[in-house]
C-alpha cells in the first residue's frame, strides 16, 4: 500500500546499511497543500517538475489544486561509497548522500550551473558555520555588474542572505555546502559552484556532519543497480557534457558486470534513456526468472 502524505510530512530518507544498500526513495501518493507547485515539490522530494507531470499525465502549465493527489515517485540509485566517505554527491543526479548508523540519508540539492560548474573530486569538512555572512567573490559581483545589477562586498545573516543559517566550507577554498533563501532553486543547476539544500534539510545535515569529515563530489548522470528482484536504471541530463558518449553502451557494460544483462529489457532501458526522467526506473523483463523472482 502507497503513503499518503502531505508535502510538508516528508523528512529525511532513511532505508538498510550502505554496504547492501542500492536504492532510496520511493513512490508516494502526495496530496496538494496550498502554495505547493511542481517545482516547490520537485525541490523537496528530489523529481523533476516535468517528471512529475509526465507522471501524473498532467500538463507541467497547469497549476495545481488543493487536495489534488499526485503520484510521486523519488527512487534514486545510490552511487558506491568509498571507504571513509561520510557525504557523497552525485552532480547531475543533484543529490547527496550521507552515510550514516544503519543507513543512508539522502537530501535533494542544488549544483553549479553548466557555466560555472561545481568543481569534482574528493573533498573534507574544513569549517561550519551558523548564520554565517556572506563575502561575495569579486567574479559573482562582476558577473552582476555585466547584468546592470550590484551587490555589496558582505551580506549580513538575515532573510536576504542566500547561504541560509548554516555554511560548511570545503577544502580546496571557493565553495560549500549551505542553505538557501530561495527553497524552490534546489534539484537545479543553479548555483555558482557551491552545495545548496533546503532550510530544514541542511538544519539537518550540519547536526551530523563534522568538521573533517571526508566526502566525494562525482558525476555520474546514468546509473544501474539491483534491488531485490528488480535492476533499475537512473538517468539524467548531462548538464556538463561529462558523461558517457553512448549512455547505452554504457549500462550493458555496467548491468554485465553486476550479472544481470540478460534480465533486462533493452527497449525500456532505452526509452529511459531518451526520457533522462532523473529517477530510478524498473527495466526488469517481464519474464524474469531471477532469483527474488515470484
Amino acid at each position: 500500500m502507497r503513503t499518503v502524505l502531505t508535502a510538508l510530512a516528508i523528512g529525511l530518507l532513511v532505508t538498510t546499511a550502505v554496504s547492501a544498500q542500492s536504492l532510496i526513495g520511493e513512490p508516494h501518493i502526495v496530496a496538494v497543500t496550498a502554495g505547493d507547485t511542481l517545482l516547490s515539490l520537485g525541490s523537496r522530494f528530489g523529481i523533476d517538475p516535468a517528471t512529475i507531470a509526465r507522471d501524473n499525465a498532467r500538463s507541467p502549465e497547469a497549476p495545481l489544486r488543493v487536495g489534488e493527489m499526485l503520484r510521486l515517485d523519488n527512487r534514486h540509485i545510490i552511487p558506491a561509497f568509498t571507504p571513509g566517505t561520510a557525504i557523497l554527491i552525485n552532480v547531475p543526479q543533484r543529490m547527496l548522500f550521507l552515510a550514516a548508523e544503519g543507513g543512508a540519508r539522502a537530501f535533494p540539492v542544488a549544483v553549479g550551473r553548466a557555466g560555472w560548474p561545481t568543481p569534482l573530486g574528493a573533498f573534507s569538512i574544513v569549517s561550519k558555520e551558523v548564520n554565517p555572512t556572506w563575502d561575495v567573490p569579486e567574479s559573482i559581483r562582476e558577473e552582476a555588474r555585466r547584468a546592470g545589477r550590484s551587490l555589496p562586498q558582505k551580506v549580513p545573516p538575515g532573510p536576504d542572505n542566500p547561504l541560509g543559517a548554516y555554511w560548511m566550507a570545503l577544502s580546496g577554498g571557493g565553495i560549500g555546502i549551505h542553505g538557501t533563501n530561495v527553497p524552490s532553486s534546489v534539484y537545479r543547476a543553479v548555483t555558482h559552484g557551491c552545495i545548496r539544500l533546503r532550510p530544514e534539510d541542511i538544519a539537518a545535515l550540519f547536526a551530523e556532519v563534522q568538521v573533517g569529515a571526508k566526502g566525494v563530489l562525482t558525476y555520474q548522470p546514468v546509473l544501474a543497480a539491483v534491488a531485490g528482484s528488480d535492476i533499475f536504471v537512473e538517468a539524467h541530463r548531462d548538464v556538463y557534457g561529462r558523461g558517457p558518449a553512448d549512455a547505452l553502451a554504457f549500462v550493458k557494460a555496467q548491468t554485465q558486470a553486476l550479472g544481470v544483462f540478460d534480465r533486462i529489457d533493452w527497449a525500456v532501458v532505452a526509452q529511459v534513456i531518451r526520457e533522462r526522467a532523473g529517477i530510478a526506473r524498473v527495466v526488469t523483463l517481464a519474464h524474469s526468472d531471477g532469483p527474488d523472482a515470484k
